[in-house]
């Protein structure tokens, strides 16, 4: 059936605009760019001819041999016009308004694009909070005015709904959606309320994330590829503000803070002075990551800023020089772990065995009793059967690791270990009294490590009297599966005990990611108060659990909306992470919401009692 839009035009080619008018070329329309700064129509107009150059370079695979659209056969790129002339907007079907969020701007550009463009023309505005019946009646042809609502930049498969109003003719609002199914879009229903809540909540961590950058704690490379990796995020959060474009994020945050007068929407200093310099992310090709012409990202030298000067340069210069993140090389000459112990019996102990045994490494696992020892090593050699099962192990890899995995309830086993692991609950007084015991019991020079999430990794294992041969490898669940370890060290860690602890995480095929000792080192810090957020966002009774989860798994592409990986987490274990944070942080949007406090209370917990935010969890 041939389609009711042919040409396609695109006002504004930022963050939103550019992305919009490159994936609309690419499903085969012809499409016109306007944006009213000439440089950037040359910038736009140089990345898209690398894009289309690399299209053609590039062989066919078989993966890419199906259209947006679901047809078989590809789309031919269309032809392309850039300028900054709206006069040129004068053939288009449809035109999609992307400038930036201002109703006088908007109301502006809409009207123009009215005497500019034929009756039949659709205009499209992209606008998260403006009145779009304001938009619709400044355009001057309210009929055929319409909205498209999104909460980042468009991706292919991304969702984008298409919002009418009371005013709009049915035929326009057919046109617009049948453009976002041709060029690979989700059309979804994501709702002004729950899209708003979701931006709220998303852009909150966006900026928490900007703040620990500027404290130093972490780079925004190791910040990144903790949250991509620990969390299942499609992008890191510093990633994710150079695509949205940080003139726009820093935009959203002060309406955010004006209208609500919550400190954490109150933008970092960080962004403010990167936006006050002119340093917007990927659109002017240079944000918390550096980008070529084409828009390509370009890896920073160590010992190099992101060269704006002043603050902002000094904290890159340190997060550039620190090997934060390192992903498996195999083994460093003369750290090798010989043998390791894990000290518990619990879900992340026999993930962290089944983790060892299967890279070779010799395990002991000891637990409280004869019968919990027998049952972890049960637990390891069901997970193994299922992993064969799966084609994930062969069957003689799964014999050699069970060779290689003893498990006992003497402590003593662990005195010839290289390493021993502490994988027991999350409470202090347990821990400083294993590690009272491990000082005594390991021989000089074993490597000492707790997993824990949220306790002080210092206050952990100071009782071994062991200060520089500890530190904290926290392993994410489950260990057999996730590739993130965050190895904490504390300021009495020795470099000897973090090359043991990179070369045993390397063996495992683990990304490591360092970090200092304090609560929640980066993945929980930066999750948790988004989770709290998200629950105190019930006191308002405008949006419920599943709305939000929706929007913000339709709107941002997250693995899981916030309530749902609440549910999974567990809601007594976030519980007491946030009482934890919220000790250390008492300023850090850490403060556990009643509604969770209630839930645990009445031992609802998420998934593994069946009931907790989200509906009953079938066994």
């Amino acid at each position: 059936m041939a389609r009711k839009t042919t040409v396609v035009g695109v006002v504004g080619l930022g963050s939103v605009g550019e992305p919009l008018l490159r994936l609309l070329n690419a499903a085969g329309y012809d499409v016109v760019g306007v944006d009213r700064e000439l440089d950037v129509v040359s910038a736009v107009d140089q990345r898209m001819k690398a894009a289309l150059a690399g299209a053609t370079d590039s062989p066919e695979s078989p993966e890419s041999s199906e259209s947006p659209n679901g047809t078989d056969a590809p789309a031919a790129p269309g032809a392309y016009t850039l300028t900054n002339d709206t006069a040129a907007l004068g053939s288009a079907d449809l035109v999609i308004e992307a400038v930036s969020e201002d109703l006088a701007v908007k109301s502006q550009v809409l009207h123009r694009l009215n005497s500019v463009c034929p009756d039949p023309t659709v205009l499209v505005s992209v606008t998260a909070s403006l009145p779009l019946a304001r938009l619709a009646i400044a355009s001057g042809r309210p009929g055929r005015t319409l909205g498209l609502r999104m909460l980042r930049p468009v991706w292919t498969g991304g969702s984008a709904e298409a919002v009418p109003t009371s005013m709009s003719e049915g035929e326009a609002l057919g046109v617009l959606e049948e453009l976002l199914t041709e060029v690979g879009l989700t059309p979804g229903s994501l709702g002004a309320r729950p899209g708003r809540a979701a931006t709220g909540l998303v852009y909150a961590f966006l900026n928490r994330a900007v703040a620990m950058v500027e404290q130093g704690y972490a780079g925004q490379e190791a910040v990144d590829t903790a949250m991509r990796l620990g969390c299942g995020l499609p992008l890191g959060p510093l990633e994710l503000l150079d695509e949205v474009g940080l003139d726009t994020a820093h935009a959203v945050l002060s309406d955010l803070h004006s209208r609500t007068k919550d400190a954490g929407f109150r933008p970092a200093p960080l962004l403010t002075s990167m936006v006050r310099s002119g340093t917007l992310g990927r659109k002017s090709g240079q944000g918390f990551y550096r980008y070529d012409e084409d828009g390509g990202r370009l890896a920073v030298p160590a010992g190099t800023g992101t060269g704006t000067g002043g603050t902002r340069s000094a904290v890159f210069a340190e997060a550039a020089e620190s090997p934060q993140v390192s992903a498996a090389r195999g083994n460093e000459p003369g750290v090798t772990v010989g043998r390791v112990g894990i000290l518990g019996s619990g879900t992340m102990a026999k993930g962290i065995a089944e983790c060892a045994v299967l890279a070779g490494v010799p395990a002991v696992l000891v637990a409280r009793s004869p019968e919990k020892a027998g049952l972890a090593v049960d637990a390891v050699e069901a997970s193994l059967t299922r992993s064969v099962r799966r084609g994930r192990c062969h069957p003689d890899d799964k014999a050699r690791a069970l060779s290689l995995l003893e498990a006992t309830d003497s402590m003593q086993a662990l005195g010839d270990c290289d390493m021993v692991i502490e994988a027991t609950a999350e409470d202090l007084v347990v821990k400083r009294s294993l590690f009272a015991s491990l000082g005594s019991v390991c021989r000089p020079g074993t490597l000492l490590a707790t997993t824990t999430s949220s306790l002080s990794v210092e206050d952990c294992t100071e009782a071994a009297g062991r200060a520089g041969d500890a530190l904290g490898l926290h392993f994410f669940n489950p260990a057999p599966v996730m590739k993130l370890i965050e190895l904490v060290r504390t300021p009495a860690t020795g470099e000897h005990s973090m090359a043991v602890a990179r070369a045993f995480c390397a063996r495992l095929g683990k990304t490591v990611v360092e970090c200092g000792d304090r609560a929640g080192f980066i993945v929980n810090h930066l999750l948790f108060p988004y989770l709290a957020d998200a629950v105190r966002l019930l006191d308002q009774g405008d949006v419920g659990i599943e709305e939000i989860d929706a929007a913000v798994q339709r709107g941002f592409g997250y693995p899981m909306g916030p309530f749902t990986l609440l549910d999974s987490i567990g809601l007594d274990v976030s519980l007491a992470i946030l009482r934890r944070l919220h000790q250390e942080f008492p300023e850090g949007g850490c403060e556990p919401p009643a509604a969770l406090e209630q839930l645990v209370a009445q031992g609802c917990l998420g998934r593994k009692t069946g009931q907790g935010f989200t509906r009953p969890f079938r066994a």
